[in-house]
C-alpha cells in the first residue's frame, strides 16, 4: 500500500496513527538538524522555501515537519522529510542534486547533520 504525504500527515495528527502503523513499516524519516546563522536568516528562508523543499519533494522526499528549538542544548532547527523506504531515501541523499542542495544549505547554517531513521509515531530527534 502506498500512502501519500497527506495520508501520513493525517495519520500522524490523529488517533488513527496506530491503526496504520503497520502500513508505514518501511517508511523512513530524513532528519536535518542545524543552527541558522543569524546574519543569513533571510537568505536561508528564501532558499528553503523556493529551492530546497520543492527540489527534495520532486526527488521523492516529502517534508512533514519543521521544528524550532526554543530552549535547550540542541540545534535550533529540525526539518523532517519522509520517504517510502530507506533505499528511496538513500537514492536521493546520494544524488548529485542533493549534494548541491546540501552544500548551498550549509552556506546559511552551522552544526549541520543529516540522518535517516525508521518512521515512528513519536517525536524523533
Amino acid at each position: 500500500m502506498t500512502l501519500s504525504v497527506s495520508d501520513i500527515l493525517l495519520v500522524s495528527w490523529t488517533c488513527g496513527w496506530c491503526i496504520l502503523e503497520d502500513d508505514l513499516e518501511d517508511y523512513v524519516k530524513v532528519l536535518l538538524t542545524y543552527d541558522i546563522n543569524p546574519h543569513s536568516a533571510e537568505g536561508y528562508y528564501k532558499f528553503m522555501l523556493k529551492k530546497m523543499v520543492p527540489s527534495l519533494e520532486r526527488l521523492g522526499l516529502s517534508m512533514i515537519e519543521a521544528w524550532h528549538t526554543a530552549a535547550g542544548d540542541h540545534p535550533i532547527r529540525l526539518v523532517t522529510f519522509v520517504a517510502e523506504c530507506e533505499e528511496a531515501a538513500n537514492e536521493v541523499l546520494q544524488s548529485a542534486e542533493f549534494f548541491a542542495l546540501e552544500d548551498r544549505l550549509q552556506e546559511f547554517v552551522t552544526n549541520y547533520r543529516c540522518r535517516v531513521v525508521s518512521l515512528r509515531r513519536y517525536f524523533q530527534y
